[in-house]
């Protein structure tokens, strides 16, 4: 099983954190689209790596456009020497429209055509293939020479789907060459969910699951102190509660028996009680979503529970962690032989 860390801080030491996280072990390294662009670090992270593997998990789909994505996709993916992942999802309604001014409509759908359209116009730089895409939501039938920045000698990149639903994750299935699991997801969830829709839309299309990819980047409370680990609890009940409180994620939730929590939880969001719905993320709720132990030990549990079911592990740590311990989490994932 792989693992990969994330890729925060200044812009100024993305460079020096990337060659530590490959000096320490990491498989990769990703970045998401939060307060700051997800794309410059990965630039930043090529160029001072070798090889672990770049993605974005995720660069928000509908805040661009296929071709925008293209040509950032099909550069970083020459500038790393073929290490580049297009980890790409949806977003939530409210943020597309209001916060990105783009449209918004039929989320499942649009993420296919997208994708398609993005490997049609990276057949047209790379075989020379006439671009003639014409969907529902994205048309691109203009290629000039001037734009066309010939083959990459690294091939295209690959590209990662996000989803919660068994809708977008149906459509990862199909077209996406892996799957983002999201953080808010369970192994019972990523069991009876998620596996049984990826398979259906792998079989839509033809495919197995070989060469496919899974990475669950599952919460992880780890410290070696009390006070450590305290602090990782509060911050980890304040994460779930908030993820909680969306009505898209209620459908995991609804796996357990506890959908019931959202609404309630949705309601104190609206009111900025954010004190209480951390105190409604009970310690049954917590285990289910959340890998906790001592970093030594955190590899173990995470083979003992997703064995099977992902490729690839993504530490996803709300709190000050520190480089030193998580690595030494990452070396339980590759212990010496």
């Amino acid at each position: 099983m792989k693992v990969d860390g994330p890729l925060l801080g200044d812009l100024r030491d993305v460079g020096a954190h990337a060659a530590r996280m490959e000096a320490d072990g990491y498989d990769g390294a990703f970045t998401f689209e939060g307060p700051h662009d997800p794309f410059f670090p990965l630039v930043l992270a090529a160029e001072h790596t070798e090889r672990l593997e770049l993605s974005t998990a995720i660069a928000v789909a509908f805040a661009r456009n296929p071709m925008t994505l293209a040509n950032i996709g099909y550069d970083l993916q020459t500038f790393s020497e073929g290490r580049a992942i297009l980890g790409l999802g949806s977003q939530i309604k409210p943020h597309i429209e209001r916060r990105f001014s783009m449209p918004w409509s039929r989320p499942a759908a649009r993420m296919r055509e997208m994708t398609l359209a993005i490997r049609a116009i990276w057949a047209a730089w790379q075989h020379g293939t006439p671009l003639r895409f014409e969907g529902e939501f994205y048309r691109h039938t203009l290629m000039t020479p001037f734009f066309d920045p010939g083959p990459n000698p690294f091939g295209a990149p690959r590209i990662w789907l996000a989803g919660v639903g068994p809708a977008m994750t149906e459509v990862a299935g199909e077209v996406g060459d892996g799957f983002l699991v999201h953080p808010f997801s369970t192994e019972r969830f990523i069991r009876e969910v998620t596996w049984p829709a990826l398979d259906a839309g792998l079989a839509r299309a033809g495919r197995t699951r070989d060469g496919f990819e899974v990475s669950y980047a599952a919460l992880v409370v780890t410290g070696d102190t009390d006070e450590q680990i305290e602090e990782a609890l509060d911050v980890t009940r304040r994460t779930l509660s908030f993820y909680g409180s969306t009505p898209a994620y209620k459908v995991v939730l609804d796996a357990h028996g506890w959908g019931d929590l959202q609404p309630e939880l949705r309601t104190l969001s609206k009111q900025d009680r954010w004190d209480e719905m951390a105190a409604l993320i009970t310690d049954d709720v917590l285990d289910a979503f959340c890998v906790q132990g001592p970093p030594e030990a955190i590899a173990e549990i995470v083979r003992a529970r997703y064995g099977g079911l992902i490729d690839r592990f993504a530490l996803n740590v709300a709190y000050a962690a520190g480089p030193a311990r998580l690595a030494r989490v990452v070396a339980g994932f590759h212990p010496a032989t």
